[in-house]
């Protein structure tokens, strides 16, 4: 059955003055239900915590400072899933409630751990409910906004499409509400520099993605092989129509394929602990010849890393992917330039490859210019 990821914004569920809106969280039980009876498999990644906690603990806005936006989340997050758990008894389901920090998804045992219970919850037709455990997170170790952990749900989960629902109709050359020649791009196949400059920041006071948090959502996304929705969720019918294609907004198409979960972890769940500097013929070899990474290759070593430590590579100053290193840090600096050769003669290593092609995960599409069909 297709796994769908529905990630909800602070925005679709609150009202004006901050709290919670029962009539939106029914209207997206409502909403996913029907999903989930026409034999799809639905995830929530829900926004909202901390906007419908700051009001009833006090405060006159929404709170900026770590330790408010903390305490306004220890509050908002029971009464977020109270009204989650009431709207989908209406239909006759059960949510279950996963609140997750980046160090779940970094660690490989806590991610096989969580995603062990996910697909248990899956079986029995339970719609897991999914949040970050802003209480407890801090922000080196934050996922930056709900956009991108639901993205990186989707690739935990293998989820076939993702559904990113927002307050507008999709992604615009400019921004519609101020400029009325503004054209709408229906289906994006690729994700470049140009679209990011199109995009602005938040739209709204009580949430904190705007666009460009979800074009980076998106990018992870169709790296891992799964297509995404970003556009309006706001009628009935509305979330049918984005699952079969024919929804209100923007559409992302996949250019990744399937990955094995240890590639997953690499390229999307893991935390880098240094980067890596190659030169053009290496960044070549590793993104489009299959080859692994040789010390001949690096041009520059950043961070203080070991091996079996995830790294970047950065070819001209552009991140082009991730990769198992087999090198400690001070290690492959005294290495680097050197052919496999003199590295061999010269140093105790275990591989000879930076990177094994096998531990190597390229983000091609951070490459590729183009790809808009507006």
């Amino acid at each position: 059955m297709r796994r769908i990821v529905i990630k909800i914004g602070s925005s679709s569920l609150t009202g004006e003055c901050g709290g919670l809106d029962r009539e939106r969280v029914r209207f997206y039980a409502k909403e996913i239900s029907r999903l989930a009876d026409a034999g799809f498999k639905p995830l929530v990644v829900t926004s909202g915590a901390v906007a419908a906690g700051f009001r009833a603990i006090g405060y006159p806005h929404r709170p900026r400072l770590l330790r408010e936006k903390q305490a306004a989340a220890a509050v908002g997050q029971g009464l977020l899933m109270k009204e989650y758990a009431e709207a989908f008894a209406e239909h006759d389901r059960i949510v279950a409630q996963l609140l997750l920090t980046r160090s779940d998804l970094s660690d490989r045992r806590r991610m096989q751990n969580a995603l062990a219970a996910v697909e248990e919850l899956l079986v029995r037709g339970v719609v897991p409910v999914i949040n970050e455990n802003d209480t407890v997170a801090v922000d080196e170790l934050k996922f930056g906004d709900n956009d991108t952990l639901s993205a990186l749900v989707a690739a935990l989960v293998k989820a076939e499409q993702l559904v990113i629902a927002t307050d507008t109709d999709g992604l615009y050359t400019d921004d519609p509400r101020r400029n009325p020649a503004a054209r709408k791009i229906e289906r994006v196949g690729s994700i470049d520099d140009g679209l990011f400059r199109m995009a602005g920041g938040s739209g709204s006071a009580v949430g904190t993605g705007g666009m460009r948090s979800k074009l980076e959502a998106a990018r992870i996304a169709v790296l891992a092989g799964i297509e995404v929705f970003v556009g309006r969720v706001a009628a009935p019918g509305d979330l049918e129509l984005a699952v079969s294609g024919r929804g209100k907004g923007t559409y992302f198409e996949a250019t990744g394929s399937s990955m094995s979960a240890k590639k997953r972890w690499i390229g999307f769940h893991s935390l880098p602990k240094g980067a890596v500097d190659v030169d053009d013929g290496a960044a070549k070899a590793i993104t489009e010849g299959g080859k692994s990474l040789l010390p001949a290759g690096v041009r520059g070593v950043d961070g203080d890393f070991h091996p079996g430590d995830v790294v970047e590579v950065r070819h001209a100053g552009r991140i082009i992917g991730r990769g198992v290193v087999n090198y400690e840090a001070a290690q492959l600096r005294a290495a680097a330039g050197l052919s496999s050769e003199e590295v061999k003669r010269r140093f105790d290593v275990a591989r000879i490859e930076v990177i094994h092609r096998d531990e190597w995960v390229a983000f091609e599409t951070l490459n590729v210019r183009g790809g808009l069909v507006p």
